[in-house]
């Protein structure tokens, strides 16, 4: 069986972290942290506020699909991943790690994911960053595995909704 990559993705603030662990916990994994690969220079720039370009994101995308394969080749049935992945070219990198590489977006409302942003202490990402995070981001296509979740809830409410379709799609522990 081919290792299945979970990849939290959605703009700064949306609740990947959360819903990775929530995942992580249920299928006893690996959990990368997508912040913990990028660059000291990255997460300087978008400490500033400045937007990352796509030359500032691929080396950061290449480490995590190396992240992805090396827990395939090691034999891992799971893998979580926390990533933006906004754009679908930054998806198709993370794509060509080993394995099946599946997408869970996270999309609450503007107004709380901005309220979620301006409520973090000490990130580096900066709260009037969502603006060119939302500019940039392309919806998953309909060829791409994965799905959407719009809820606006509680985190609970958003994680019992995600393990909703998780185990639709036949994923358990193994």
């Amino acid at each position: 069986m081919d290792t299945v990559h979970f990849v939290l993705m959605g703009v700064c603030g949306c609740g990947k972290t959360t819903a990775a662990l929530t995942l992580q916990q249920h299928f006893q994994c690996p959990y990368a942290e997508g912040d913990e690969f990028h660059t000291q220079e990255n997460r300087d720039k978008m400490g500033a506020g400045i937007p990352l370009t796509d030359e500032d994101r691929y080396p950061w995308l290449r480490n995590l699909r190396d992240w992805m394969t090396a827990q395939a080749r090691a034999g891992k049935p799971y893998s979580i991943v926390t990533c933006s992945a906004l754009k679908r070219q930054y998806r198709d990198i993370l794509r060509e790690a080993e394995g099946r590489v599946v997408f869970i977006h996270l999309a609450p409302p503007y107004e709380v994911n901005l309220a979620r942003m301006m409520a973090r202490k000490g990130h580096y990402m900066k709260a009037d960053m969502l603006d060119s995070q939302m500019a940039i981001l392309e919806e998953l296509g309909a060829d791409e595995a994965g799905v959407r979740i719009d809820s606006a809830g509680e985190a609970d409410e958003v994680q019992a909704e995600m393990m909703a379709w998780v185990k639709a799609q036949g994923f358990e522990p193994k």
